[in-house]
């Protein structure tokens, strides 16, 4: 009788095989190389946690400088085997300034269903009740709580409104304030399940719990126009 654990395999089954394991070799060499990497390893983490007490509104004299449309909000979302670009086209805020420092609470909204990413597919899919939930949830708010010197940055904490779920981060982040312009950047990352975005992705291509924000905020004197307001 044939020992079947060695018996020969066709000449189909065999190139099949062995295109199967060529294919595994292959993508666990360009994970090794790049795009297996977690983005969110590169900056930091935030921490979440209960929302804070926002600040008295500063005083009357305060210069109002409004967030321009040609600010950037974007986000890297990553899997086991690669990273996705996005972000949103469409939000609003404004800041308010005070002997050279950021007064009160300032806050931006963001309009989820101007959210774009690398992939038509994706966006659809990041859109849906899977992730966003944009039909139910269509704005997201940020409202700084306070800004504290740290270092050569500056630690910005605030209340993060998401997907129908509020909690304090804190961030650190590159600020500039000058009588034409303030500016506003930073990258660090956010716990996708801290606000109940929970779509756990196939069990062979793993999404990664940690999401980079990346801002690039640019907001200069007077009143907001017509681009700079939020569309719903």
């Amino acid at each position: 009788m044939t020992d079947k654990s060695f018996a020969p395999i066709s000449g189909n089954r065999a190139i099949a095989r062995g295109s199967f394991i060529a294919s595994l070799i292959v993508t666990a060499a360009a994970c090794v190389l790049t795009s297996c990497s977690d983005p969110a390893d590169k900056v930091q983490k935030t921490t979440a946690s209960d929302a804070k007490k926002t600040a008295a509104a500063p005083a009357a004299a305060a210069k109002e400088y409004s967030i321009r449309a040609a600010s950037k909000i974007g986000f890297v979302g990553s899997k086991v085997t690669r990273s996705h670009n996005g972000g949103f086209t469409n939000f609003a805020g404004k800041i308010l300034v005070t002997n050279g420092k950021i007064a009160g609470s300032p806050e931006i909204k963001i309009s989820t269903q101007s959210l774009w990413a690398d992939d038509r597919r994706l966006t659809g899919h990041l859109k849906s009740k899977d992730f966003f939930d944009v039909a139910h949830f269509p704005v997201a708010t940020f409202t700084v709580t306070s800004i504290d010197s740290e270092g050569s940055q500056q630690k910005v904490t605030g209340n993060l409104d998401l997907h129908g779920v509020t909690k304090s981060i804190s961030f650190p982040a590159d600020i500039k304030i000058a009588d034409d312009a303030v500016a506003v950047k930073a990258d660090f990352a956010i716990n996708r399940r801290d606000f109940n975005i929970n779509y756990p992705g196939m069990p062979n291509d793993l999404i990664r719990d940690n999401v980079v924000i990346k801002l690039d905020i640019q907001a200069t004197p007077g009143p907001p126009q017509p681009e700079d307001q939020l569309v719903n």
